[in-house]
């Protein structure tokens, strides 16, 4: 919107203006409304889950709909992203209203919604992009047919949303691992030439973040719930789409993947096939080093956060040769 009424030489001053003011309308947004969010019970099953109750829950809601007035205010709008921005508050207010219930919503419940949020974005994203995709360091092209592009595209946003949410369980992981996650593509639209739009709400969000991480590094004083780590999962998913590089999200998010993903995966194999795998394996990951091998919260956020940038760079460099 502001930048209507800006001549283009001072495009670099709103851009990062709009940068701090995403980041200080969530501090201060956070600091004031806080304390009204719902209270967590404390996770059962979690290491440590115990420490959580009490402690407001929910902040999503917060720095996400800071990320929304920041983006409508700081970049030029058009249908598509304003339908992705519109998404993403419907994944938050689903994970909000699960944050708030008495009882959690149900896996049923929660995954219907996940699907139903994960095809409107891909239907989104080919109403306004074309199906195909490069092999990423194989620089090869390849034409997907539209009604497959749909599937993979619906599998890689529902398997984002869930991982991103799963690996939320100790205070300033989760939103660590999604900050260096979307500036590795940011970094990675920089090299490659997507455009400018985008990428720069890819860098409101993660000022958004920050403004949260500021009241949740350990120890924290609230906790985003499922209203943020969902949102966030889904756009992160929407950011490499937007790379027409969708393999490039398992080395982009390979830490939240497996950290995330392989509780699902030993859940959906020991309930649909009596499967059992990784019996010693506690999942999430988060909670194994943290039991099993005596890593302290801080030592798992900064260890993790640690493997992701090195994959980071790895990425940002071989995509650049």
């Amino acid at each position: 919107m502001l930048h209507l009424i800006v001549s283009g030489d001072r495009t670099s001053q709103l851009a990062l203006g709009g940068i701090l003011f995403a980041f200080v309308v969530t501090v201060l947004a956070t600091a004031k409304l806080g304390p009204y969010l719902p209270k967590d019970g404390g996770r059962e099953f979690a290491h440590d889950g115990k420490l959580s109750a009490g402690k407001p829950r929910g902040a999503g809601i917060i720095f996400v709909l800071a990320f929304v007035m920041s983006a409508i205010l700081f970049t030029p709008m058009n249908v598509e992203i304003f339908i992705y921005l519109l998404l993403v508050v419907v994944c938050m207010i689903t994970g909000y209203l699960d944050d708030a219930a008495r009882s959690p919503w149900g896996e049923v419940r929660k995954g219907f919604l996940d699907l139903c949020v994960a095809v409107l974005t891909a239907m989104n994203f080919l109403k306004f992009n074309s199906s195909k995709i490069e092999l990423a360091f194989f620089h090869t092209w390849i034409d997907i047919p539209k009604w497959l592009f749909v599937i993979l595209a619906v599998i890689l946003v529902w398997v984002s949303v869930n991982v991103t949410n799963c690996s939320d369980g100790v205070d300033g992981l989760s939103g660590t691992l999604t900050i260096i996650s979307l500036t590795t593509i940011y970094l990675l639209d920089r090299v490659l030439n997507v455009g400018r739009n985008f990428s720069f709400l890819i860098l409101l969000f993660a000022a958004c973040i920050l403004g949260y991480l500021w009241y949740n590094a350990t120890p924290s004083r609230l906790l985003m719930g499922d209203a943020g780590s969902r949102a966030m999962g889904l756009f992160i998913s929407i950011a490499i789409l937007k790379t027409n590089r969708p393999f490039l999200y398992i080395p982009v998010a390979l830490v939240l993947i497996l950290d995330g993903g392989l509780g699902l995966i030993k859940i959906f194999l020991l309930r649909f096939f009596r499967i059992r795998i990784l019996t010693k394996v506690r999942t999430p990951l988060h909670d194994h080093v943290r039991k099993k091998w005596d890593w302290s919260n801080t030592q798992t956020v900064f260890r993790f956060a640690i493997i992701q940038i090195l994959l980071a760079v790895s990425v940002v460099y071989g995509i650049g040769l």
